[in-house]
Protein backbone atom coordinates (compact mmCIF):
# COMPACT_ATOMS: atom_id res chain seq x y z
CA UNK A 1 0.00 0.00 0.00
CA UNK A 2 0.59 4.07 -0.77
CA UNK A 3 -0.11 6.77 0.90
CA UNK A 4 -0.28 10.02 -0.65
CA UNK A 5 -0.57 13.11 1.08
CA UNK A 6 -1.65 16.53 -0.12
CA UNK A 7 -2.65 19.61 2.37
CA UNK A 8 -5.08 17.72 4.75
CA UNK A 9 -6.28 14.97 2.61
CA UNK A 10 -4.81 11.27 1.96
CA UNK A 11 -5.26 9.11 -0.83
CA UNK A 12 -4.71 5.38 -1.09
CA UNK A 13 -2.96 3.81 -3.99
CA UNK A 14 -1.47 0.16 -4.49
CA UNK A 15 2.36 -0.94 -4.59
CA UNK A 16 2.63 0.10 -8.28
CA UNK A 17 2.35 3.53 -7.36
CA UNK A 18 6.02 5.30 -7.98
CA UNK A 19 7.13 8.94 -7.46
CA UNK A 20 9.30 10.75 -8.90
CA UNK A 21 11.36 14.15 -8.23
CA UNK A 22 11.83 14.68 -12.16
CA UNK A 23 10.29 13.62 -15.18
CA UNK A 24 12.36 10.13 -16.40
CA UNK A 25 13.56 10.46 -20.11
CA UNK A 26 10.81 9.44 -22.09
CA UNK A 27 8.19 10.02 -24.61
CA UNK A 28 4.85 11.54 -23.37
CA UNK A 29 1.81 12.85 -24.53
CA UNK A 30 -0.42 15.60 -22.40
CA UNK A 31 -3.62 14.19 -21.75
CA UNK A 32 -7.20 15.79 -20.34
CA UNK A 33 -10.19 13.95 -18.41
CA UNK A 34 -12.99 15.58 -16.52
CA UNK A 35 -12.40 13.62 -13.52
CA UNK A 36 -8.42 14.18 -13.50
CA UNK A 37 -7.64 17.29 -15.37
CA UNK A 38 -4.53 17.47 -17.28
CA UNK A 39 -2.24 14.33 -16.54
CA UNK A 40 0.86 12.91 -18.82
CA UNK A 41 0.40 9.86 -20.78
CA UNK A 42 3.44 7.73 -21.90
CA UNK A 43 3.76 8.26 -25.79
CA UNK A 44 5.01 5.78 -28.54
CA UNK A 45 8.69 5.66 -28.70
CA UNK A 46 10.27 8.56 -31.26
CA UNK A 47 11.63 6.45 -34.48
CA UNK A 48 13.57 7.10 -37.78
CA UNK A 49 13.28 4.40 -40.27
CA UNK A 50 15.52 6.47 -42.61
CA UNK A 51 19.06 4.93 -43.05
CA UNK A 52 20.46 8.50 -44.38
CA UNK A 53 19.44 12.04 -43.49
CA UNK A 54 19.34 14.44 -46.25
CA UNK A 55 20.39 17.84 -45.91
CA UNK A 56 21.63 20.08 -43.34
CA UNK A 57 19.09 18.72 -40.56
CA UNK A 58 21.55 17.04 -38.12
CA UNK A 59 23.61 20.57 -38.14
CA UNK A 60 20.57 22.71 -37.55
CA UNK A 61 19.60 20.07 -34.62
CA UNK A 62 23.18 20.47 -32.87
CA UNK A 63 22.76 24.50 -33.53
CA UNK A 64 19.27 24.35 -31.48
CA UNK A 65 20.61 22.24 -28.81
CA UNK A 66 23.78 24.26 -28.17
CA UNK A 67 21.34 27.47 -28.40
CA UNK A 68 19.36 25.96 -25.77
CA UNK A 69 22.14 24.85 -23.34
CA UNK A 70 23.53 28.33 -23.69
CA UNK A 71 20.49 30.18 -22.77
CA UNK A 72 18.39 30.70 -19.21
CA UNK A 73 15.27 30.64 -20.74
CA UNK A 74 12.99 28.77 -22.72
CA UNK A 75 13.55 28.77 -26.76
CA UNK A 76 11.11 28.34 -29.62
CA UNK A 77 11.60 27.06 -33.25
CA UNK A 78 9.13 27.12 -36.03
CA UNK A 79 8.86 24.15 -38.85
CA UNK A 80 7.37 25.36 -41.99
CA UNK A 81 6.56 24.34 -45.03
CA UNK A 82 4.39 22.01 -47.20
CA UNK A 83 3.74 18.36 -46.79
CA UNK A 84 6.28 15.68 -46.64
CA UNK A 85 9.47 17.89 -47.14
CA UNK A 86 10.89 17.26 -44.14
CA UNK A 87 9.68 18.69 -40.92
CA UNK A 88 8.43 15.90 -38.87
CA UNK A 89 11.88 14.08 -39.48
CA UNK A 90 13.81 17.32 -37.99
CA UNK A 91 11.64 17.23 -35.32
CA UNK A 92 11.81 13.49 -34.63
CA UNK A 93 15.84 13.78 -35.21
CA UNK A 94 15.69 17.34 -32.36
CA UNK A 95 13.34 14.60 -30.22
CA UNK A 96 16.02 12.00 -30.43
CA UNK A 97 19.10 14.08 -29.89
CA UNK A 98 17.38 16.45 -26.84
CA UNK A 99 16.43 12.80 -24.97
CA UNK A 100 20.44 11.89 -25.41
CA UNK A 101 21.09 15.25 -23.22
CA UNK A 102 18.49 13.64 -20.79
CA UNK A 103 15.26 16.01 -22.17
CA UNK A 104 12.17 14.26 -22.03
CA UNK A 105 9.88 14.93 -24.73
CA UNK A 106 6.08 16.15 -24.09
CA UNK A 107 3.70 15.92 -27.47
CA UNK A 108 0.92 17.97 -27.45
CA UNK A 109 -1.77 17.17 -30.29
CA UNK A 110 -5.01 18.97 -29.31
CA UNK A 111 -6.00 22.24 -27.57
CA UNK A 112 -7.97 22.31 -23.73
CA UNK A 113 -8.10 25.51 -22.55
CA UNK A 114 -6.03 25.40 -19.53
CA UNK A 115 -3.19 24.01 -21.39
CA UNK A 116 -1.05 26.41 -21.07
CA UNK A 117 -0.66 26.73 -17.29
CA UNK A 118 -0.58 23.25 -16.89
CA UNK A 119 2.61 23.20 -19.22
CA UNK A 120 3.85 25.89 -16.82
CA UNK A 121 3.66 23.82 -13.97
CA UNK A 122 5.89 21.87 -15.27
CA UNK A 123 9.64 23.33 -13.58
CA UNK A 124 12.31 21.03 -15.59
CA UNK A 125 13.87 21.37 -19.23
CA UNK A 126 11.58 19.73 -21.43
CA UNK A 127 11.09 20.26 -25.29
CA UNK A 128 6.95 20.11 -26.03
CA UNK A 129 6.55 19.60 -29.73
CA UNK A 130 3.23 20.84 -31.04
CA UNK A 131 2.97 19.13 -34.64
CA UNK A 132 0.79 20.40 -37.14
CA UNK A 133 0.15 23.55 -34.53
CA UNK A 134 -1.65 25.66 -37.44
CA UNK A 135 -4.31 22.85 -37.40
CA UNK A 136 -4.80 22.04 -33.83
CA UNK A 137 -4.84 25.43 -32.48
CA UNK A 138 -5.13 27.54 -35.90
CA UNK A 139 -9.20 25.89 -36.50
CA UNK A 140 -10.42 25.54 -33.11
CA UNK A 141 -13.81 27.45 -32.99
CA UNK A 142 -13.77 29.77 -30.20
CA UNK A 143 -16.62 31.45 -28.13
CA UNK A 144 -17.53 35.00 -28.77
CA UNK A 145 -15.18 37.36 -26.68
CA UNK A 146 -12.58 34.68 -25.83
CA UNK A 147 -8.97 34.04 -27.42
CA UNK A 148 -8.24 32.44 -30.03
CA UNK A 149 -6.46 28.80 -28.91
CA UNK A 150 -2.99 30.35 -30.09
CA UNK A 151 -3.46 33.42 -28.23
CA UNK A 152 -3.80 31.21 -24.90
CA UNK A 153 -0.35 30.12 -24.99
CA UNK A 154 1.37 33.54 -26.09
CA UNK A 155 2.30 33.86 -22.14
CA UNK A 156 3.75 29.95 -22.18
CA UNK A 157 5.96 31.08 -25.05
CA UNK A 158 7.61 34.13 -23.73
CA UNK A 159 10.08 31.85 -21.78
CA UNK A 160 9.61 33.79 -18.43
CA UNK A 161 7.61 30.20 -16.62
CA UNK A 162 9.05 28.06 -14.27
CA UNK A 163 11.05 25.46 -16.04
CA UNK A 164 13.27 26.05 -19.14
CA UNK A 165 11.35 24.61 -21.95
CA UNK A 166 12.00 24.22 -26.18
CA UNK A 167 8.99 24.48 -27.80
CA UNK A 168 8.66 23.27 -31.04
CA UNK A 169 5.65 23.61 -33.26
CA UNK A 170 5.62 22.49 -36.70
CA UNK A 171 3.23 24.15 -39.68
CA UNK A 172 1.89 24.11 -43.12
CA UNK A 173 0.28 27.29 -43.47
CA UNK A 174 1.83 30.44 -42.01
CA UNK A 175 -0.85 32.05 -42.71
CA UNK A 176 -3.09 30.48 -39.80
CA UNK A 177 -0.47 31.61 -37.08
CA UNK A 178 -0.61 34.37 -34.89
CA UNK A 179 1.10 37.41 -35.68
CA UNK A 180 2.55 37.35 -32.62
CA UNK A 181 4.47 34.14 -33.41
CA UNK A 182 6.21 35.52 -36.62
CA UNK A 183 9.02 37.98 -36.19
CA UNK A 184 9.05 37.39 -32.75
CA UNK A 185 12.82 35.96 -31.70
CA UNK A 186 12.32 36.75 -28.04
CA UNK A 187 9.34 33.63 -28.41
CA UNK A 188 10.23 31.86 -31.31
CA UNK A 189 14.20 32.31 -32.06
CA UNK A 190 14.70 30.06 -34.84
CA UNK A 191 12.65 29.65 -38.42
CA UNK A 192 13.14 26.49 -40.51
CA UNK A 193 11.52 27.28 -43.90
CA UNK A 194 11.85 23.48 -45.28
CA UNK A 195 11.70 23.38 -49.10
CA UNK A 196 11.16 20.79 -51.64
CA UNK A 197 14.40 18.72 -52.92
CA UNK A 198 16.72 20.41 -55.77
CA UNK A 199 17.29 18.11 -58.88
CA UNK A 200 20.50 17.43 -57.41
CA UNK A 201 18.71 16.18 -53.96
CA UNK A 202 16.32 13.91 -56.02
CA UNK A 203 19.32 12.51 -57.55
CA UNK A 204 21.14 11.65 -54.64
CA UNK A 205 17.73 10.27 -53.34
CA UNK A 206 16.87 7.95 -56.00
CA UNK A 207 20.18 6.75 -56.60
CA UNK A 208 20.79 5.74 -53.06
CA UNK A 209 16.76 3.95 -52.99
CA UNK A 210 17.23 2.18 -57.09
CA UNK A 211 19.23 -0.25 -58.22
CA UNK A 212 21.85 0.86 -60.50
CA UNK A 213 20.50 -0.48 -63.34
CA UNK A 214 17.49 1.73 -62.83
CA UNK A 215 19.58 4.98 -63.02
CA UNK A 216 18.69 5.74 -66.87
CA UNK A 217 15.04 6.86 -65.24
CA UNK A 218 16.69 9.36 -62.99
CA UNK A 219 17.07 12.18 -65.71
CA UNK A 220 13.35 11.80 -66.84
CA UNK A 221 12.56 12.08 -62.68
CA UNK A 222 14.33 15.11 -62.06
CA UNK A 223 12.86 16.44 -65.50
CA UNK A 224 9.29 15.91 -63.83
CA UNK A 225 10.44 17.74 -60.77
CA UNK A 226 10.67 20.71 -62.54
CA UNK A 227 7.42 20.85 -63.59
CA UNK A 228 5.51 19.89 -60.32
CA UNK A 229 6.49 19.67 -56.80
CA UNK A 230 7.57 16.98 -55.46
CA UNK A 231 8.25 15.75 -51.79
CA UNK A 232 9.81 12.81 -50.09
CA UNK A 233 6.89 11.16 -49.60
CA UNK A 234 6.55 11.25 -53.52
CA UNK A 235 9.94 10.29 -53.99
CA UNK A 236 10.00 7.39 -51.77
CA UNK A 237 6.64 5.92 -53.57
CA UNK A 238 8.43 6.48 -57.11
CA UNK A 239 11.32 4.58 -56.11
CA UNK A 240 9.26 2.09 -54.77
CA UNK A 241 7.98 1.29 -58.28
CA UNK A 242 10.98 1.75 -59.94
CA UNK A 243 12.94 -0.65 -57.50
CA UNK A 244 9.57 -3.25 -58.66
CA UNK A 245 10.61 -2.85 -62.58
CA UNK A 246 8.43 0.05 -63.43
CA UNK A 247 9.44 2.67 -66.33
CA UNK A 248 8.89 5.94 -64.51
CA UNK A 249 6.37 6.81 -67.34
CA UNK A 250 4.42 3.80 -66.95
CA UNK A 251 4.75 4.32 -62.57
CA UNK A 252 3.46 7.72 -62.68
CA UNK A 253 0.24 7.23 -64.36
CA UNK A 254 -0.54 4.67 -61.36
CA UNK A 255 0.84 6.85 -58.17
CA UNK A 256 -1.40 8.62 -55.93
CA UNK A 257 0.60 12.18 -57.59
CA UNK A 258 -2.10 14.31 -59.88
CA UNK A 259 -1.82 17.61 -61.53
CA UNK A 260 -4.09 19.48 -59.49
CA UNK A 261 -3.28 23.15 -61.18
CA UNK A 262 -1.15 25.17 -62.58
CA UNK A 263 2.10 26.34 -61.60
CA UNK A 264 3.43 29.62 -61.73
CA UNK A 265 7.23 29.34 -63.52
CA UNK A 266 9.68 32.62 -64.78
CA UNK A 267 10.00 32.27 -68.43
CA UNK A 268 13.34 33.30 -70.31
CA UNK A 269 14.27 33.72 -73.94
CA UNK A 270 18.13 34.06 -74.33
CA UNK A 271 19.82 35.32 -77.47
CA UNK A 272 23.36 34.34 -78.40
CA UNK A 273 24.97 37.89 -77.83
CA UNK A 274 23.70 37.50 -73.91
CA UNK A 275 20.82 39.62 -74.04
CA UNK A 276 17.61 38.21 -72.33
CA UNK A 277 13.99 38.79 -72.33
CA UNK A 278 11.52 37.44 -68.88
CA UNK A 279 8.42 36.88 -68.15
CA UNK A 280 7.69 36.57 -64.27
CA UNK A 281 5.55 34.29 -62.21
CA UNK A 282 3.22 33.04 -65.53
CA UNK A 283 1.00 30.06 -64.80
CA UNK A 284 1.42 27.49 -67.12
CA UNK A 285 0.72 23.67 -67.42
CA UNK A 286 3.33 22.04 -68.97
CA UNK A 287 1.66 18.73 -69.06
CA UNK A 288 -1.29 20.10 -71.38
CA UNK A 289 0.03 18.63 -74.95
CA UNK A 290 -2.54 20.58 -76.67
CA UNK A 291 -1.82 24.43 -74.83
CA UNK A 292 -0.12 27.04 -77.25
CA UNK A 293 0.90 29.89 -75.40
CA UNK A 294 2.02 33.81 -75.72
CA UNK A 295 4.12 35.37 -73.77
CA UNK A 296 5.17 39.11 -73.98
CA UNK A 297 8.49 39.16 -72.53
CA UNK A 298 10.30 42.58 -71.43
CA UNK A 299 13.91 43.42 -70.79
CA UNK A 300 15.11 44.22 -67.07
CA UNK A 301 13.55 47.47 -66.95
CA UNK A 302 10.30 45.92 -68.00
CA UNK A 303 10.13 47.38 -71.61
CA UNK A 304 8.22 44.93 -74.12
CA UNK A 305 10.37 44.26 -76.93
CA UNK A 306 9.67 41.04 -77.83
CA UNK A 307 6.69 38.35 -77.99
CA UNK A 308 7.00 34.43 -78.41
CA UNK A 309 4.79 31.86 -79.12
CA UNK A 310 5.37 27.84 -78.38
CA UNK A 311 3.34 24.83 -77.74
CA UNK A 312 4.22 22.99 -74.12
CA UNK A 313 4.39 19.50 -75.54
CA UNK A 314 7.83 21.20 -77.19
CA UNK A 315 9.33 21.85 -73.77
CA UNK A 316 12.39 19.30 -72.49
CA UNK A 317 14.30 19.10 -70.17
CA UNK A 318 17.64 20.06 -70.40
CA UNK A 319 20.53 17.66 -68.02
CA UNK A 320 23.11 20.57 -67.98
CA UNK A 321 21.23 23.60 -67.73
CA UNK A 322 18.63 21.35 -65.18
CA UNK A 323 15.74 23.28 -66.66
CA UNK A 324 12.52 22.95 -68.91
CA UNK A 325 13.55 24.37 -72.18
CA UNK A 326 11.96 24.61 -75.51
CA UNK A 327 14.32 25.00 -79.06
CA UNK A 328 14.56 27.77 -81.03
CA UNK A 329 12.67 25.97 -83.66
CA UNK A 330 9.93 25.23 -82.09
CA UNK A 331 9.18 29.20 -81.12
CA UNK A 332 7.53 31.98 -83.19
CA UNK A 333 9.18 35.01 -82.18
CA UNK A 334 8.01 38.65 -83.10
CA UNK A 335 9.71 42.01 -82.43
CA UNK A 336 7.74 44.98 -81.39
CA UNK A 337 7.71 47.71 -83.39
CA UNK A 338 7.31 50.57 -80.80
CA UNK A 339 10.07 53.60 -81.43
CA UNK A 340 10.73 53.47 -77.55
CA UNK A 341 12.27 50.16 -78.17
CA UNK A 342 14.02 49.91 -82.15
CA UNK A 343 17.16 50.27 -79.97
CA UNK A 344 16.60 46.69 -77.80
CA UNK A 345 14.75 45.37 -81.01
CA UNK A 346 18.17 45.94 -83.80
CA UNK A 347 20.15 44.49 -81.09
CA UNK A 348 17.88 41.19 -80.72
CA UNK A 349 17.53 41.23 -84.44
CA UNK A 350 21.46 41.39 -85.02
CA UNK A 351 21.77 38.10 -82.56
CA UNK A 352 20.56 34.13 -82.61
CA UNK A 353 17.51 32.94 -80.39
CA UNK A 354 18.71 29.77 -78.68
CA UNK A 355 16.16 29.07 -76.36
CA UNK A 356 13.25 29.95 -73.97
CA UNK A 357 13.64 28.54 -70.42
CA UNK A 358 11.23 27.82 -67.30
CA UNK A 359 11.98 27.77 -63.76
CA UNK A 360 9.42 27.29 -61.98
CA UNK A 361 8.69 30.05 -59.60
CA UNK A 362 9.37 29.05 -55.90
CA UNK A 363 7.52 30.21 -52.72
CA UNK A 364 9.05 33.62 -52.08
CA UNK A 365 12.46 33.62 -49.75
CA UNK A 366 10.88 34.73 -45.54
CA UNK A 367 14.47 35.10 -44.66
CA UNK A 368 16.53 38.19 -45.66
CA UNK A 369 19.27 37.94 -47.63
CA UNK A 370 22.54 39.67 -46.05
Amino acid sequence: MKAISSGNTYEIFDDSLRTFDRLPTQTYVVRFSKNRGFFLEKYVDIEITENKIYGAHLDKVNKVLRSFESTNRSLGVILSGDKGIGKSLFAKLLAIEAMRRDIPLIVVDTFVPGIASYLESIEQEVMVLFDEFDKTFGEVKQSDGEASPQAHLLSLFDGVSGGKKLFVITCNELRKLNDYLINRPGRFHYHFRFEYPSAQEVREYLEDKIPEEQYGEIDSIIAFSKRINLNYDCLRAIAFEISMGSKFKDAIKDLNIINMESERYNVTLYFSNGMTAMAKGVYLDLFNEDDEETLYLCDKSGKNFVDVTFNTSDCQFDTKKLMNVIRQEDLRVSFEEDDECKDLVAQARAAEIEYLAFSRQRARNIHYAV
